[in-house]
């Protein structure tokens, strides 16, 4: 017997902001029936959509309240007992790219789920063609800082890394364990960094944050630059024009630093 083929969702709870954002992008807002209140891309159309908390403690009971027919969550942002109490209660699509290539696939696969694969075909050209650039060689030793208190940057096998790579640059290696390891700067500068990029998220580092760290020579003379985290972290249509802009913000930084 075949197997039948699922129905694109009519009710769907999103638990990502990348991918709120991506499951607006492909004309399925009207679809969306919560989300959390990190998600605010794109604005207009989450207005009036319920908030079900937080990506880290999602109101549950709120979420299935909503009958959801498809809740979307993500295994670094959200916690794995979440995920599973939501998966044995309603229809679960977990995506967790480490790499680029990963995060189009997933994005095609989502635009799959939701009926919405001519909607998302735009996006998924530019990120492909921004795949098939030659990645020009990794150069500048690239501090990519998350958080401040305690300092922290991210693993080579995390998607922020791959990012980087795409952009000629690699992490600073670090000798913490986990996939998001604390890196003192002092410990940066001995492993030997060119350049410093202070995210916009999780840590919403500003540019007085950024002034501070570079009076201070907290990372010794490597240049010290503020980056919009959504364009290296957030997977899904954003990638489209995200990552141009974190190439241009590393090949500038890098510049600079010469």
């Amino acid at each position: 017997m075949d197997t039948p083929e699922l129905q694109a969702p009519r009710r769907i709870v999103s638990l990502v902001p990348s991918t709120t954002e991506s499951v607006c992008a492909m004309g399925a807002a009207e679809r969306l029936v919560g989300c959390t209140r990190y998600c605010t891309e794109p604005g207009a159309a989450l207005l009036g959509v319920p908030r079900v908390g937080g990506t880290k403690n999602p109101d549950l009971d709120a979420v299935l309240r909503l009958k959801p027919d498809l809740v979307i969550g993500n295994a670094e942002e959200n916690r794995d007992e979440d995920l599973e109490y939501l998966g044995a209660r309603a229809p679960l699509l977990v995506q967790t790219p480490c790499t680029v290539a990963a995060a189009l696939a997933d994005l095609q696969a989502m635009a799959e789920r939701l009926d919405a694969v001519a909607a998302a075909a735009p996006h998924v050209a530019q990120i492909a063609a921004q795949l098939a650039e030659p990645r020009p060689a990794a150069s500048s030793r690239v501090y990519y800082a998350i958080w401040r208190k305690p300092w922290m940057t991210v693993a080579a096998d995390t998607f922020v890394a791959d990012v980087l790579r795409l952009c000629g640059a690699r992490p600073v290696e670090s000798d913490g364990s986990g996939r998001y390891p604390e890196l003192a700067p002092a410990d940066a500068v001995a492993a030997g960094v060119d350049l410093v990029l202070l995210a916009s998220e999780p840590w919403e580092f500003d540019a007085a944050q950024r002034d501070e760290v570079a009076a201070a020579a907290v990372f010794g003379d490597a240049p010290v630059r503020l980056v919009d985290g959504r364009d290296f972290c957030w997977h899904g249509v954003r990638m489209a024009a995200g990552l141009p802009r974190a190439r241009a913000a590393v090949a500038s930084a890098d510049r600079a630093a010469r």
